[in-house]
């Protein structure tokens, strides 16, 4: 199934939205990282749109002193993908990665 074609109008529009969105995700991994959200914080409110599209693993990364192998050590033993969002998550899998 192919899709409609994009006015520039709604392209321009779209673009916009990504952007804000990927900058709010940004000053959220921030939070993380300087210690003012935790993850716990996160991981509840991820009904939230933009927290609940975030992946689970750079939020996890985002935490000092975890790093790729850490957090993949994390992701495997709480059984969640890499790939995984934080919206997807049931409860098991937040109180095994809330750290």
């Amino acid at each position: 199934m192919a899709l409609s074609a994009m006015t520039a109008e709604q392209r321009a529009k779209a673009l916009a939205k990504a952007a804000q969105a990927r900058t709010a995700r940004r000053a959220l991994l921030a939070e993380v990282a300087s210690g003012v959200v935790s993850v716990a914080e996160v991981f509840e409110r991820s009904g939230q749109d933009l927290v609940g599209r975030t992946r689970v693993a750079p939020v996890l990364r985002a935490v000092p002193r975890y790093g790729p192998a850490r957090v993949a050590a994390l992701l495997a033993t709480s059984g969640v993908q890499e790939k995984q969002r934080v919206g997807a998550l049931n409860d098991q899998q937040r109180d095994s990665c809330g750290l």
